[in-house]
């Protein structure tokens, strides 16, 4: 069977499934943009050229659509070589949300095509509709957030089948697209995102290094970028209680200051700066470390020594992060919203709490660290739940594969 992957940024979400189809004997080639690519022995890179920015002067709204008008054009240029060559895949699996896969159809009428729509915008309570202190989104931003299903409504008329990472992702898209979907997580690989008593950080300030082992006390913090969609807000007004009631606590906030999914503060350069600002001589700095964006290996190194990992997020796609602390056996104080709850339990894998109440998450925060022993249970009960829902190797690349082989009749 041949297949193709879509992903401007590969591997993204499939790199460990592309690797599995080449390494049981399947052909596997990408389509991305990327020039540093190395690929997993054995698939073939199809490197894109980056489309050109759309004209200026154009309607704001139309904007992002062409961008991925422009960016299914490119993509489709280079299906079209390949076609040329004799490639022709029996399946193809992509992300939609950037416009590549808008013309794949068109090239290839006769393949399987599997969508990886991530999220359907402007839902009520959703995303950013959810939290009263920034508003309802003014209209301008209303209206973005609808245009931003355009091309995601391609994908769902395309495609032959939805895969979804979550059931709540599954049930935020029309209902016309939740039957020919399939709810299997990316997975994660629990041999690499496990416990150790041995896991140590570096943490480097004015020219003197500190270590934190897991003998410390250690609260983590993780998003690919601060900002309120990830509760980044909430989460630094707990902070002032929780370090007076645990003064020998640090603190390490794992994330960059860009923009993923929301909107700039109205003041300040970035979200950091912005809560910073306002708590200002409330804070010990001393003991909050903003270590950036990191490698995978430092990641895990603060999960391994964390004592207590804290996550927020608007009902939105679930990070990655929650259920790698979850595998590293942290224990968990996270906001009571969806998908959070598909996984967490309070009392059970984890603790809960209102993601409107800074004051209940530093309440929470303070007994967890105060009765830590007590929450024993609650670590293991959460790497149990990723070993048996989330396994890389044991759970969803074997579910991944059974849904390709059902989906092309392959037995």
């Amino acid at each position: 069977m041949t297949i193709l992957f879509v992903h401007q940024n590969y591997p993204g979400q499939f790199g460990h499934l592309a690797a599995a189809l080449v390494q049981r004997g399947d052909r596997v080639a990408v389509l991305h943009y990327r020039k540093d690519l190395v690929v997993h022995p054995g698939i073939e890179s199809a490197p894109c050229e980056r489309p050109d920015a759309g004209p200026a002067g154009m309607n704001p709204l139309a904007a992002d659509f062409e961008a991925q008008v422009r960016a299914g054009e490119a993509t489709a240029k280079r299906a079209l070589e390949l076609r040329a060559r004799g490639f022709n895949p029996d399946v193809i699996i992509g992300h939609p949300g950037w416009g590549e896969m808008l013309f794949l159809r068109d090239v290839w009428p006769g393949s399987k095509i599997i969508a990886y729509p991530e999220f359907f915008f402007g839902r009520a309570r959703v995303d950013s509709y959810f939290d009263p202190e920034f508003g309802p989104p003014a209209e301008a931003t209303a209206f973005r957030l609808r245009m931003n299903n355009t091309v995601c409504l391609h994908a769902l008329e395309s495609s032959d089948a939805l895969w979804y990472p979550t059931e709540w992702q599954r049930l935020c898209f029309p209902t016309s697209a939740q039957a020919r979907a399939m709810v299997i997580h990316d997975g994660i690989d629990t041999a690499v995102d496990a416990p150790s008593s041995k896991a140590s950080i570096t943490l480097a300030r004015d020219g003197r290094k500190r270590v934190l082992t897991g003998a410390d006390e250690v609260i983590t913090f993780v998003n690919r970028n601060h900002e309120p969609i990830r509760g980044f807000h909430v989460f630094m007004r707990a902070l002032p209680a929780i370090l007076a009631r645990r003064p020998r606590a640090n603190v390490v906030i794992v994330g960059g200051d860009g923009i993923s999914y929301g909107t700039p503060p109205p003041r300040e350069r970035n979200w950091r700066e912005f809560m910073l600002k306002e708590l200002d001589g409330q804070l010990d700095l001393s003991r909050i470390h903003f270590v950036g964006k990191v490698p995978k290996e430092i990641f895990l190194a603060i999960l391994q020594v964390s004592t207590l990992h804290i996550y927020l997020t608007h009902p939105f796609v679930l990070s990655w992060s929650l259920l790698e602390a979850m595998s590293c056996e942290c224990r968990i104080l996270a906001s009571r919203t969806e998908p959070v709850t598909e996984f967490l339990t309070d009392g059970v894998n984890g603790t809960l709490f209102d993601f409107f109440r800074p004051d209940e998450l530093a309440a929470k925060a303070i007994e967890i660290l105060h009765t830590r022993r007590q929450f024993e249970p609650l670590r293991h009960a959460a790497r149990q739940t990723i070993l048996q829902r989330c396994d890389l190797r044991a759970v969803c690349l074997p579910a991944q594969l059974r849904w390709i082989d059902e989906l092309t009749h392959r037995r």
